[in-house]
């Protein structure tokens, strides 16, 4: 054993690691509200600069926020469509790059950099270190979720601001992710715009020494 795991434990980190892809295409079956606390409990234990806690989630459930997130996704998306040249456009165009419509559950996570926690221990320097706080928790939720068989698609089409007029959040709140959730159709361990042939992964990790 390694660290306290065994062989066992190594090789299915690393399938959910390779599993936890980006979705986009829900089942619109409903999801257990015990299940989703679980998951959520891995904001809890996530690591946090200066243990700030600085995630602040919003749960967009009212069809008339639902109905103005969606609107800022159409409108985002058409302006990104508009500025593909006209090989990559139609490949674009084809691309579903939001499950907004079927997924059961909307997050709107936030970071809270006004939050007076720990008085700024460790982000003074770097400030941006409570946005990355966050989305080290979002990744554990992630792979928290899929290790209990659901799927997870991050949103980034759309437009912040409007988006936290909208949902009503303070000022000093940062939009970090609108986070889809829901039972995917298929389970796949290689990105869906890899399969549609956008891009491709790199086949080696970039690094130097100095």
């Amino acid at each position: 054993m390694k660290g306290g795991f065994d062989a066992d434990f190594r090789a299915n980190l690393w399938t959910l690691i390779r599993l936890r892809r980006d979705v986009r295409r829900f089942r619109t079956d409903p999801v257990e509200a015990a299940v989703i606390d679980r998951c959520l409990d891995a904001f809890r234990f996530a690591p946090s600069v200066g243990l700030s806690e600085p995630w602040r989630l919003i749960r967009v459930h009212s069809v008339a926020a639902r109905a103005a997130a969606a609107e800022k996704f159409a409108a985002a998306n058409a302006r990104a469509l508009g500025g593909q040249d006209d090989e990559r456009a139609a490949l674009y165009a084809s691309q579903k790059l939001s499950g907004m419509q079927e997924a059961p559950l909307h997050l709107a996570v936030f970071c809270d950099d006004g939050t007076p926690k720990v008085a700024g221990l460790g982000a003074a320097t770097m400030p941006e270190a409570r946005a990355c706080s966050v989305v080290a928790a979002i990744t554990q939720f992630w792979l928290a979720l899929r290790a209990e068989g659901f799927g997870l698609g991050w949103v980034s089409i759309l437009d912040p601001a409007r988006l936290m007029r909208d949902l009503g959040v303070p000022d000093d709140w940062r939009f970090v992710g609108y986070l889809c959730i829901g039972w995917p159709e298929t389970t796949d361990d290689v990105p869906e715009l890899e399969r549609a042939g956008w891009e491709s992964r790199s086949a080696t990790l970039w690094m130097e020494s100095r």
